[in-house]
């Protein structure tokens, strides 16, 4: 019977499974609930996410990654483990064989952990794959060709950015900036500007529903509820997409300087291609609205964001499965 081959998307906010055959087949925030009392761990994902900042003081809703790196390497193993067997059922024979892609600026430590925790969880065979590369194939660009393409993964914890070319990274560049860091932003400017304590969820609300990089004609507004700093008790404010644009200012800029030192140092012929080919927007952050227009405006290269931006990493890494074992690197 042949074993399952499974790509993960292990990122800092979201988990992805790809299984061949099948597509992504769970997308579940990377969340989980623990009891401090009896070391048992309560709920993983989306039941755990829902938990963030309500739970009493026994049980923490924690994030076991952090910045594209596992903090808390015991809870990490055990919510691979509930993925892996929620995505394929406890009907597999064979274990799985594994594909996990991880930022590309990790250290050969952080590698070893990630592929540490995935054999833990349950893999027959380990493969690690760069963010970049990942993102590029599930954003349907065919890296076997000698031309530049430049991608641009703005996930939870990192902003990954590479000019790729036959099947490898030529330069790379990776910031720990991306949406948690918009997240918090919002969070920060709320405070000081409406004297506001707003929460990580709600923050998330405000970026996905009127965040903006760019200065729009049109102003949205959203009714934002927290804790007023001055009296203690709850309040409701307005927010405006231009105070989401000032808050994220920061941030979004950081991103622009990343992809513009990739840029500097990307060989002419391959720079060229770039110009021609444009670059590509994949991972959750990319949906942040207006950040292709800034991206464009700062380097005045044509930018545009994957079809499944969220999806696109988790495509990618369980297609490199397949492309390795067509290969015929992989025997079954």
């Amino acid at each position: 019977m042949p074993s399952t081959d499974i790509g993960i998307d292990l990122g800092t906010a979201s988990i992805l499974v790809y299984v061949r055959g099948k597509g992504v087949v769970l997308k579940e925030p990377s969340v989980v609930a623990f009891d401090r009392d009896n070391n048992k761990i309560k709920a993983i994902g989306e039941e755990a996410r829902l938990m963030l900042g309500r739970t009493p003081g026994n049980v923490v809703a924690i994030r076991p990654l952090r910045k594209g790196v596992i903090s808390d390497y015991t809870v990490t193993e055990k919510m691979l483990k509930y993925f892996i067997q929620k995505a394929i059922g406890r009907m597999s024979f064979r274990k799985p064989r594994i594909s996990v892609c991880v930022p590309s600026s990790v250290t050969e430590v952080e590698k070893k952990a990630v592929e540490d925790a995935t054999y833990q969880a349950g893999a027959r065979e380990v493969f690690l794959i760069d963010e970049p590369l990942a993102a590029a194939i599930g954003a349907g660009i065919d890296i076997s060709r000698p031309c530049g393409n430049m991608i641009v993964d703005i996930g939870g914890g990192t902003c990954d950015v590479a000019v790729i070319s036959l099947d490898g990274i030529v330069v790379s560049s990776s910031v720990k900036v991306a949406g948690d860091d918009f997240d918090d932003a919002i969070i920060k400017y709320v405070r000081k500007k409406h004297n506001l304590l707003i929460g990580e969820r709600t923050a998330e609300d405000i970026k996905i529903n009127i965040g903006t990089a760019v200065e729009r004609p049109e102003q949205k507004v959203m009714e934002v509820k927290g804790r007023d700093l001055i009296t203690g008790l709850p309040k409701t404010v307005r927010v405006t997409s231009e105070e989401t644009r000032e808050a994220l200012k920061e941030a979004t800029s950081q991103i622009v300087d990343v992809v513009h030192s990739v840029l500097e140092r990307t060989p002419p012929e391959l720079a060229a291609d770039v110009v021609d080919r444009g670059i590509v927007l994949t991972g959750g952050g990319a949906l942040l609205g207006g950040l292709e227009e800034l991206i464009e405006a700062k380097t005045g290269i044509n930018t545009v964001t994957a079809e499944d931006p969220m999806a696109a990493v988790a495509i990618g890494t369980g297609k490199f499965v397949e492309l390795t074992a067509s290969n015929g690197k992989l025997e079954n």
